[in-house]
């Protein structure tokens, strides 16, 4: 009884699937019919736009071409109406550049002919101007070339000697240096005269050599006179005389301080110091 049921069930089942199998088939069957019948219908949509764009590329073009000749047609109308008045410019312009080039070529010559005399006339006038210089060069010489002899500015011997290329020993700063100028023994309250005659250029308090006075001297000299005591004979700006009195000696020079007495005396050539012994008489 058992196995007569077992039996009919299985028929059962196997009955089932073979109607499900049957139903996915004619479904699958179904979906690929209408699958082919649409790809047909858009391939003959297809078509019918291809030849549908044929045709208006053609309709567009034969409108080209039709405008393309009545544009050409208008343009040779229009030119044969304006090649006339076009002429007729032509011949005006033609007729006003002349008459310019005219009027520039007598307005260039006019101008070439004033510049020739402007020229002839600074011609003369640089003739005459370099006539007149050429006139005076002794004079110039005679003033820039003047003869100048220096002397002491006091009497004594000298203590320190002018070096530059080589170097002294200073007992103040305790160390081997150079010497810009000349070192005269002399007291204290010594007057100091000028070497030369000259303008007073500056009296200054120098931080290294004291109460200092420079003249400025013809030929570009100066003298410098250094360490001194007092200038109260002289003011920048006076023009002072050979032997004329400055000051007096004292003992202000920093650099110098441990030293006797003396003055210090420069004498200086286009601003660059010299060797006093070279000009001192």
């Amino acid at each position: 009884m058992k196995r007569d049921i077992g039996r009919k069930n299985k028929e059962d089942m196997n009955m089932k699937i073979i109607k499900y199998s049957a139903i996915a088939v004619a479904i699958l069957t179904l979906i690929v019919f209408g699958a082919l019948i649409y790809s047909k219908k858009l391939n003959d949509t297809i078509k019918e736009g291809t030849l549908t764009g044929e045709q208006l590329s053609s309709i567009l073009n034969n409108a080209n071409s039709s405008s393309e000749n009545t544009e050409s047609a208008s343009s040779e109308i229009g030119k044969s109406v304006n090649e006339v008045s076009n002429e007729i410019k032509e011949n005006q312009n033609i007729n006003k550049t002349t008459n310019n080039l005219n009027t520039s070529n007598s307005t260039t010559k006019n101008t070439e002919s004033k510049s020739n005399n402007v020229l002839t006339t600074n011609s003369v006038n640089s003739n005459n101007t370099t006539n007149q210089t050429n006139s005076k060069p002794e004079e110039n010489t005679e003033k820039t070339n003047v003869k100048l002899s220096f002397e002491k500015p006091v009497e004594g011997d000298i203590v320190r000697d002018f070096a530059v290329d080589n170097l002294i020993y200073s007992n103040t700063l305790q160390e081997w240096t150079t010497h810009t100028g000349v070192d005269i023994k002399a007291d204290k309250t010594t007057i100091v005269k000028a070497a030369e005659s000259g303008i007073v250029k500056t009296i200054k308090n120098d931080p290294r050599y004291g109460l200092t006075v420079i003249v400025e001297h013809e030929n570009g000299f100066q003298t410098v006179y250094s360490n001194l005591l007092t200038s109260e004979f002289v003011v920048e700006g006076e023009k002072v005389e050979k032997g004329q009195s400055l000051g007096t000696v004292g003992n202000t020079a920093a650099f110098e301080i441990a030293d006797d007495a003396h003055l210090h005396f420069e004498i200086l050539k286009d601003s660059v110091q010299v060797d006093p012994n070279i000009y001192l008489k």
